[in-house]
């Protein structure tokens, strides 16, 4: 095993950038989500239709019980047509009652899987990130990301709701009128045609001022993020005046984007003008003339206004409106969060064979730094570990020893120089197998909701109750096991009333039960007492396979076949008797350790 120098830590830093988007990938995302609700949808279509009947028929029996009934002196005719409206209105009351849970089913689903797919996207690209950081285009943060996720379900549901009806209610009453009086309906019809082009033509301005707002609001919370990990170093280096510039810039920027895209929203004042101001004053000011030439009937004229009034009208405000707003934010979003799914690596690497008899970590010159302007915090590193080392990494707090762990996992990519397993490069092996060959058990303790069970088999579901009677008796968990009832007992999320020492050991056993060739504990014993600690590594030691442990006890190094010091200028391997002797610095740590 040999060692290159490796340098201190920095600052992590990176600019993200903003990257085209389009229109079909959004879509494609939709449905692509939206697949198998085909009868959710049929028959929401199916009840839209029954709740527009008033606003397709409203006009004919308006204009029949004043034409009819009340103008021919036959009240009783006229109440029955305005009864025949009220029936019709209360099947309408009945569809709307129908529809809201096609709606549920529709929408609710797609929280679920949006947010699968969007979190892995992130995940890819904060993985592309530090393996790049100077190349930018990250894009938000996962809890960005899951937040416009859950946007989408909000804004969907409501589209679905509100322009769903628009769009029923207007047809139903440009539908209507036709029947009605042909000729006020053409006039209606091309009126509407040059709105909704004027509309279209404009809404591409809105989209992009719209796109600005929703990139400049991921800008303020990456910037945010950037800074708050980074606060040591703005201390240090006495720049919080130019941090709080930096944000501050952020926000101003958005706010001109808030205010650009407010500016396009005046588009909304001629489209409703031509779409429903002009033809209601064109009928209302020929409606004497019509009438006087027996073009059309009072009854008619009256039914018109009508169809314009609690029809067009209604329909093209929510247009705007909900157009202009709903329907953008949707679009806009959307658009966003296909660019997040599909990433810089959407494509699968091409998985190479690995040989299940060589499981040999050898890291050859990497240099890994968190931007293009940091200092690198591993520089020209060479390390090879034979399968079956039991390795333990130790040094002062910023030189490397996590990110490394981070590296031979495949977690973060060098910009320089190489990691194989096996003498295949971990970015061949495919993301599927370095899983199941390296296990990573870092210092925080994920424990889900769920049963016991499930979480001490989450890396090999097949483990069968003999297996974790194995670990769990290994690693020290029984005790535990045996207060919370089982295995099938229930876990309630982030461990409940797990100790930290207990998740920790939950974790170990998971990491022991999984099989894993290579095991590298990041600090994963940092809540254990020393004997409990002691028994752990033993176990996974004693498992077979290579330990790796980022170690913060002197222990876990005696414990050790050989330790790798990381100093920041010049890393040393050996073992923990030779170290003490070439290293003032280890002894150094040795001796803190032990006080």
């Amino acid at each position: 095993m040999t060692a290159a120098p490796a340098a201190s830590a920095a600052e992590r830093a990176a600019v993200p950038a903003a990257k085209g988007r389009t229109a079909a990938p959004a879509a494609r995302l939709l449905r692509r989500h939206l697949r198998g609700r085909g009868p959710a949808l049929r028959r929401l279509a199916l009840w839209s239709a029954v709740e527009s009947l008033p606003a397709f028929a409203s006009g004919l029996l308006l204009a029949h019980a004043i034409d009819d009934g009340f103008l021919a002196r036959r009240p009783f005719t006229g109440l029955a047509w305005l009864a025949a409206l009220g029936a019709l209105q209360a099947a309408g009351a009945l569809g709307t009652r129908r529809i809201y849970p096609w709606l549920a089913a529709t929408v609710e689903p797609l929280r679920d899987s949006l947010v699968g797919e969007v979190v892995a996207g992130a995940l890819r690209r904060t993985v592309d990130r530090a393996a790049d950081p100077s190349s930018g285009g990250a894009g938000a943060g996962i809890s960005q990301v899951t937040e416009q996720a859950e946007a989408v379900r909000m804004l969907l549901g409501t589209a679905l709701r509100n322009v769903r009806q628009m769009l029923a209610a207007g047809l139903a009453a440009l539908l209507g009128l036709t029947l009605l009086a042909p000729l006020p309906a053409l006039t209606a019809a091309v009126s509407v045609a040059l709105a909704l082009g004027l509309f279209a033509a404009l809404l591409g301005v809105q989209v992009r001022r719209y796109r600005a707002v929703v990139r400049e609001a991921e800008r303020i919370g990456e910037t945010a993020t950037e800074i708050v990990q980074g606060v040591r170093d703005v201390v240090a280096c006495a720049a919080e005046p130019r941090a709080a510039r930096t944000v501050g810039e952020a926000i101003d920027a958005q706010a001109g984007a808030l205010r650009s895209f407010a500016r396009s929203r005046l588009v909304r004042l001629p489209v409703l003008a031509l779409g429903v101001h002009l033809p209601l004053l064109a009928l209302l000011a020929l409606s004497p003339r019509l009438v006087d030439d027996h073009r059309l009937t009072t009854g008619q004229v009256a039914g018109g206004v009508s169809y314009l009034v609690t029809g067009l009208q209604p329909a093209m405000v929510l247009l705007v409106d909900a157009g202009g707003t709903l329907l953008l934010s949707l679009a806009v979003v959307l658009g966003r969060l296909a660019e997040v799914c599909a990433g810089p690596d959407a494509a699968p690497r091409p998985a190479a064979p690995v040989a299940a008899t060589s499981y040999g970590l050898e890291a050859e010159h990497v240099t890994f730094a968190y931007s293009a302007s940091a200092a690198p915090v591993l520089a020209d590193l060479s390390l090879h570990i034979p399968e079956g080392t039991h390795l333990a990494v130790v040094g002062p707090s910023g030189t490397g020893k996590s990110t490394l762990a981070d590296v031979l996992t495949g977690l973060a990519r060098p910009q320089r120089g190489s990691v194989t397993l096996g003498k295949v490069a971990l970015a061949d092996l495919g993301e599927e197998r370095l899983r199941a060959a390296v296990a990573l058990v870092p210092q925080e303790s994920y424990v889900f909701a769920g049963t016991l069970r499930e979480n001490l088999a989450y890396l090999r579901p097949d483990a069968s109750d003999a297996d974790l009677d194995a670990a769990v008796d290994a690693i020290g968990l029984r005790a535990t096991v045996d207060r919370l009832g089982g295995y099938d007992a229930a876990v309630p999320p982030g461990g409940g009333t797990l100790s930290q020492g207990e998740r920790q050991l939950v974790t170990l056993v998971r990491a022991h039960v999984s099989g894993a060739p290579v095991t590298i504990l990041d600090e994963a014993t940092c809540h254990l007492h020393p004997a409990a600690e002691a028994r752990a590594e033993r176990a996974l030691a004693a498992r077979g396979g290579t330990l790796i442990v980022i170690a913060h006890r002197i222990s876990s190094a005696q414990r050790a076949q050989r330790v790798l010091l990381l100093d920041g200028s010049a890393p040393l391997l050996g073992t923990h008797d030779a170290l003490l002797a070439l290293s003032p610095l280890y002894a150094e740590l040795v001796g803190h350790w032990r006080t």
